[in-house]
């Protein structure tokens, strides 16, 4: 198993991160790396329940996605299982700390071949996405 891991602090509360990651129109607006939009068909967020959306590229490129909710711990962690390829399971934790909130990431590929291959997009991507969640909660 490979894992790209990176932590942000936060100047927000996890009530208030969390509540950034469970609605789904606040979701749709910092979900990906920059110059990406989403279009969500389903999000069912609850354990067990289904998320599906596209991810548009800065090209106009569409990049379908299916991922189910494996766990949900409100304003503490979400366990994300992305059940396309590429596959893997994406752990976001949310630990208070006296200026906020301290949220880790952890991307966690089973075939390190696929790792090795996504790696160049994906660290980079996951920075993204925390700078795009930074912006939300203003």
């Amino acid at each position: 198993m490979t894992t790209f891991s990176t932590s942000r602090q936060l100047a927000a509360t996890p009530i208030e991160v969390f509540a950034a990651i469970q609605d789904p129109t606040r979701l749709a607006k910092w979900w990906g790396p920059n110059g990406f939009t989403n279009r969500f068909e389903l999000f069912e967020f609850h354990v067990g329940g289904r998320w599906i959306f596209s991810m548009i590229g800065p090209d106009g490129t569409t990049y379908p996605n299916e991922s189910v909710f494996a766990a949900v711990e409100p304003d503490r962690q979400v366990v994300i299982r992305h059940d396309c390829a590429p596959h893997f399971q994406l752990t976001i934790t949310l630990e208070p700390f006296a200026g906020g909130t301290l949220l880790r990431w952890d991307q966690a590929f089973d075939d390190a071949a696929v790792a090795q291959a996504v790696r160049h997009i994906v660290e980079p991507a996951n920075e993204q996405n925390l700078d795009r969640l930074s912006a939300e909660l203003g």
